[in-house]
């Protein structure tokens, strides 16, 4: 039986101009949502992630705390569980996926929390990577509905270099002879093997590998972390929702709307929520230094870079307590304000 709930929107329509005659949202919840309605704490998926991929920091003594707060989990769309290419029907497929943009997800999400939960205020939107992403999205699109924003390894607009690593994973799915006119028509093993060996050079820092720290979290070799880790984290997900959630990333940008009209600066100076925003000194994905420069353009928000080898992960430190511990310290100092 499914773990989670389906939030259901009729006729709903895409930023890119496509109609969905019904999207689902694909969500978990943990904790009591009290009275008031005022101890929500929003914290949507990364890459390639379901909910019950980064669900690891909610507990008591974690870094979010059920006992305290209420807290959501929605699915992004394209990542298999809400709409995504592997589960719209024709005429969607077939070379005709739509594309989503973090506009629609946290459209969809805002119906979710209005609709279902009354929620009007979020205590917190928490986000690592492309969560992180749409945690800024709703601090510019709903500056006055977002308390607090915890950003984790992320940016308000994908950098051209960071699409650069885009469009080279995205080409290993791609050139894969399994990929004819526009569509998966098998699955394509050698480019998902190739895709998660590209992923993990990123992924990890340079220090990391020099170190050997797969050796600290269970792997007896290097091909055994690249095989184990790496490969069976992708080949578990379908083909086309990987691309899906590849061009939501390259598209991500909080001033990519009509209320900004693609000035980021003034996306940037809207979003108000007391806000930390933590970069991994060592992430090659979004490096401390651009997250410098969109930190500075927000008006209540903090730069606390993350002092960690574990590159882009130790945003989701899973099998690292130190950076866990961090992270904790952050969201409690955004909570306690």
């Amino acid at each position: 039986m499914a773990d989670h709930d389906i939030f259901d929107i009729r006729s709903f329509v895409l930023q890119r101009g496509l109609t969905l005659p019904l999207a689902r949202l694909a969500y978990k919840t943990y904790g009591t949502l009290n009275a008031a309605r005022s101890n929500a704490i929003l914290y949507p998926t990364s890459y390639g992630a379901h909910h019950s991929d980064i669900d690891w920091l909610i507990g008591p003594g974690r870094v979010l705390d059920p006992t305290r707060w209420f807290i959501i989990i929605p699915n992004q769309f394209g990542n298999g569980l809400s709409s995504s290419p592997s589960t719209l029907a024709e005429p969607f497929g077939l070379g005709r996926d739509p594309v989503f943009t973090h506009v629609d997800n946290v459209a969809a999400q805002e119906q979710l929390l209005r609709e279902v939960f009354g929620i009007e205020r979020l205590a917190l939107v928490y986000g690592w990577s492309m969560g992180g992403q749409q945690a800024l999205h709703w601090g510019a699109l709903h500056p006055d509905r977002v308390g607090a924003i915890c950003a984790v390894c992320t940016s308000a607009r994908s950098s051209p270099h960071n699409r650069v690593f885009l469009e080279g994973i995205r080409a290993t799915l791609t050139t894969d002879s399994a990929y004819r006119d526009g569509r998966f028509v098998e699955r394509p093993v050698k480019g998902l093997r190739a895709f998660a060996r590209v992923y993990a050079g990123w992924a990890m820092s340079q220090a990391f590998y020099r170190e050997e720290l797969w050796r600290s979290v269970g792997f007896s070799s290097l091909e055994d972390f690249l095989v184990r880790s790496w490969e069976a984290n992708f080949l578990r997900r379908d083909p086309a929702d990987l691309l899906s959630m590849i061009e939501t990333w390259m598209a991500s940008d909080i001033s990519a709307n009509p209320v900004y009209g693609g000035d980021l600066a003034r996306a940037l100076g809207a979003i108000t929520a007391r806000s930390i925003i933590m970069p991994s000194e060592t992430d090659l994905y979004f490096p401390t230094a651009d997250s410098a420069i969109e930190t500075a353009m927000m008006p209540n928000a903090t730069l606390r870079p993350i002092p960690s080898i574990w590159g882009h992960r130790a945003g989701n430190p899973a099998q690292n307590p130190a950076d866990e511990a961090l992270l904790r310290q952050a969201v409690q100092d955004l909570l306690a304000g």
